[in-house]
């Protein structure tokens, strides 16, 4: 199995990156936290400062399984604004590598072109940034090698998305039961 990389750009949503992260973990993939900046401090959107575990310029993402985007603001517009970052999501999406994206980020996917005939969810008023996807209303949504989600309210289940491709169903819903979410 390969690593699960969360993209951390300042200004990222806190809940968005760091839930993702805590689930798999939980589930026993290897998660890793990646600064697209020159720095590991990382300052969310709400001002919560955090480490990343690694830093772009410095990370060899060839052993990557799925390559995960947390929204918020202007995290979001950094993680866009990265050539780097946009030139690996490209290159992985056409080698088949799992990419995920969640509120106002899949919006990053959709103008990459990476969403072109995929259903795909995001925060609302991004929708024209879907390009090409049929944009649906639900809380998460996977189309193919793409995961994409609603907001920090829809994170955990975002989170157990992916735990639930990784794993199978039955560990989402194991890790699901132990965090009594939705009991």
């Amino acid at each position: 199995m390969g690593k699960i990389y969360v993209f951390l750009a300042d200004g990222f949503e806190e809940i968005e990156g760091l839930t993702v992260v805590d689930l798999l973990r939980r589930a026993g993939a290897e998660a890793e936290t990646v600064s697209i900046s020159g720095s590991k401090e990382v300052c969310g959107s709400h001002r919560i400062k955090v480490e990343a575990d690694l830093i772009f310029s410095e990370t060899d993402f060839s052993d990557a399984q799925i390559l995960v985007l947390p929204g918020g603001m202007p995290g979001t517009k950094r993680l866009g604004a990265h050539e780097g970052l946009c030139e690996l999501l490209k290159k992985k999406n056409k080698e088949g590598c799992m990419l995920a994206a969640i509120c106002a980020a899949p919006s990053v996917l959709g103008d990459l072109g990476l969403l072109e005939g995929k259903q795909a969810v995001c925060y609302p008023g991004f929708e024209e940034h879907l390009l090409g996807a049929s944009v649906q209303s639900c809380s998460v949504v996977t189309d193919g090698n793409i995961t994409t989600s609603r907001g920090m309210g829809t994170a955990i289940d975002f989170g157990l998305e992916l735990v639930k491709r990784l794993f199978g169903p039955e560990k989402a819903q194991q890790l699901a039961e132990k965090i009594v979410y939705g009991f």
